[in-house]
């Protein structure tokens, strides 16, 4: 109990702002499972888990005596539909391993029409969640919170896939969200979507690399 009081209560000083230790951690447990998804080991969904749990304690800090922060629905709820879509990516790449190789997935595109739904997608779920977000009460401008929630479901869901634009959407997701985790005062959350931006585009390249590899080898194979 010892070590599960701290992680709830320890916070980082620096100068006048707090950050809570759990949004660190969090955080970093985020970046470890980005690092995996990129490399596309299957261990990458559970370390994402464990991030998404610490940080659902964070985004909804009214649950847990955190008056320091407000609530953010949107990334909560984020959390909680990440743990549901990361196990069954956890079984689709476990599933799918090639028993040679260390991979277990091998880069796609999406179809065209898989494309069309993944925009309408996330732009209809946008503002069907939008309403319902302010009802709840979560931290203005709503619909910013609400794109990052949709964002994050589908680039989970693309990752489960192995779609390479799965890249693409978190980086929309990292645009919106940077500004509105730093105005809601989730600075340690801010500065790593400004990393997460950076990185999710590069994983897009390196995704697309694998895949134009794959494609060639087996070109040469049919010859």
């Amino acid at each position: 109990m010892g070590i599960i009081e701290w992680l709830f209560n320890a916070q980082l000083h620096i100068g006048d702002q707090t950050i809570m230790w759990r949004e660190l951690i969090g955080n970093l447990f985020g970046l470890a499972s980005a690092l995996g998804g990129m490399r596309r080991k299957v261990w990458a969904w559970p370390v994402g888990i464990a991030g998404n749990l610490l940080l659902f304690t964070v985004f909804m800090g009214s649950l847990f005596n955190d008056t320091n922060h407000v609530n953010l629905l949107g990334q909560a709820g984020r959390q909680g539909m990440f743990i549901i879509v990361s196990i069954y990516g956890w079984y689709q790449w476990n599933t799918r391993k090639d028993q040679t190789s260390q991979e277990a997935v091998v880069p796609k595109w999406a179809g065209t029409w898989q494309r069309v739904g993944l925009v309408a997608a996330m732009f209809g779920g946008t503002l069907a969640l939008t309403p319902l977000f302010r009802a709840l009460g979560s931290y203005e401008p709503v619909w910013a919170d609400a794109w990052i929630f949709m964002g994050s479901l589908l680039a989970t869901w693309g990752m489960a896939k192995g779609w390479t634009e799965f890249w693409l959407i978190w980086v929309a997701v990292d645009i919106v969200g940077v500004p509105l985790l730093f105005t809601a005062g989730y600075y340690a959350t801010g500065l790593m979507y400004v990393f997460y931006g950076v990185f999710t585009l590069s994983g897009f390249f390196v995704w697309w690399r694998v895949q134009r590899k794959e494609k060639a080898e087996g070109t040469v194979l049919a010859h």
